[in-house]
């Protein structure tokens, strides 16, 4: 197999063998084929809607993942006779923000060494904890040879390291066949999936709740007593909502979210991460990946949160929330309850949470192992993390273990909904 490459914006030169690539490297995302990036998106086996070429170019035209934030674009291609093969968002950090996945003390580490750590290289979407294909390819052979391209990329342009975040099990398996190192982090996801005991599937079919007092049946009675105490404080504090997707969403509702979704940055002493501009983009080019729920009292709006979809596979993504007024368990109602609502009348099948938050766990947002890949040039450092992902690994391991014997489902119901340590 022969790779050879190519500089941005140059036109695929013709294989020399049916098993060479030709390798070429993009500063700006928006000169890949939109439709040969999304053609290959769409093969995978977890396809996530945020690695869609428009939402990547609108992180990237918005200037909010760019080389002045820090984030260069290097996205990777491979082609052969013209057809793209494989591909990956692929940057060059310049610091760890906005990745979720926590490799500060590593930093600190070579900094005490006198070492440079970033820039590094980084493979994932920007600012967006959500699991899912990252190596885009036709095939295990192609992925394998991205992997590679991947590791000569960074050697060659002399980084300290490699770091793939929130893989689907696919670029698991090229990641290790590769020899790179594993990490593994936990987030909370609800599965619209009813216990046997409240099944009247009798064709075999997985059965979904009928209507959110359907799923409360699913839960230990103490669950369901806190939730319909918490969503009763949000309706007696005169709280209702209204929710609007896609195209219905207007420019007065975007610009209250984006109020809502910037006040709760600045009142964590952060500017947000993405621009009013990135959500205008993302209104125009995937409208119908977006559903807004705004609460409203006396007519006023007072706060929203935004749901990714997919509406294709039946998943919906919490991503952003914010309030301009405060109540109590307010931000319960709009993340999790109105969603889980919403999914559940819709026949959607997953609500994924996001990153962290294990009270999400008493709202049957149940936990589900995600993984990462990495790579670091120094043979010490690297040995080092070696030995201290084993032993993070045999805590997330145990970590797991303890949230099963609180898992909040009803016993009888147990065994046949437990926890899933994986995305399926």
């Amino acid at each position: 197999m022969g790779v050879r490459a190519e500089p941005s914006g140059s036109e695929s030169a013709v294989a020399r063998g049916s098993n060479d690539y030709v390798i070429r490297v993009f500063d700006d995302p928006t000169q890949i084929p939109p439709e040969a990036w999304n053609a290959l998106l769409a093969q995978e086996a977890d396809p996530s809607p945020f690695m869609r070429h428009e939402y990547l170019c609108a992180l990237h035209e918005s200037g909010c993942a760019t080389a002045d934030t820090g984030w260069q674009p290097g996205f990777l291609t491979l082609w052969r006779a013209g057809e793209l093969q494989a591909a990956c968002p692929l940057y060059f950090k310049q610091h760890s923000y906005g990745e979720y996945v926590f490799d500060w003390s590593w930093a600190n580490a070579y900094e005490q060494h006198g070492l440079r750590y970033y820039p590094k290289g980084l493979v994932a979407v920007p600012f967006t904890p959500v699991p899912g294909a990252r190596l885009l390819a036709v095939d295990s052979a192609a992925r394998a040879t991205l992997v590679q391209v991947l590791l000569a990329e960074v050697q060659q342009q002399g980084l300290s390291s490699l770091h793939l975040l929130f893989l689907q099990d696919q670029d698991v398996a090229a990641c290790t066949q590769a020899g790179l190192m594993l990490r593994h982090t936990v987030q909370f996801h609800w599965h619209n999936r009813a216990p046997e005991a409240l099944s009247t599937d009798s064709h075999g079919k997985e059965a979904t709740f009928l209507d959110f007092e359907h799923f409360l049946g699913s839960l230990q009675q103490e669950k369901r007593k806190k939730i319909r105490q918490e969503r009763r404080k949000v309706a007696d504090a005169g709280v209702v909502f209204r929710h609007a997707r896609g195209a219905a969403i207007t420019e007065p509702d975007w610009d209250f979210f984006y109020r809502c979704y910037e006040r709760t940055y600045l009142e964590h002493g952060n500017a947000p991460y993405l621009s009013r501009d990135t959500f205008a983009r993302l209104a125009r080019t995937l409208p119908d990946h977006w559903l807004l729920f705004i609460a409203e009292r006396e007519g006023r709006p007072i706060a929203s949160s935004l749901i990714g979809l997919d509406t294709a596979r039946g998943v919906a993504y919490g991503r952003y929330w914010g309030a301009l007024e405060r109540v109590d368990c307010l931000h319960f109602e709009a993340c999790y309850y109105q969603p889980i609502q919403w999914c559940i009348a819709q026949g959607f099948r997953r609500f994924e949470g996001g990153a962290q938050g294990e009270h999400k766990m008493a709202r049957a947002l149940l936990p589900v192992r995600t993984t990462s890949a990495h790579w670091l040039a120094h043979p010490a450092f690297a040995d080092a993390v070696d030995r201290f992902l084993a032993r993070e690994g045999a805590g997330v391991d145990q970590y797991l273990r303890e949230l099963e014997q609180r898992n909040p489902l009803k016993a009888p119901g147990k065994a046949s909904a437990s926890l899933p340590h994986n995305r399926g």
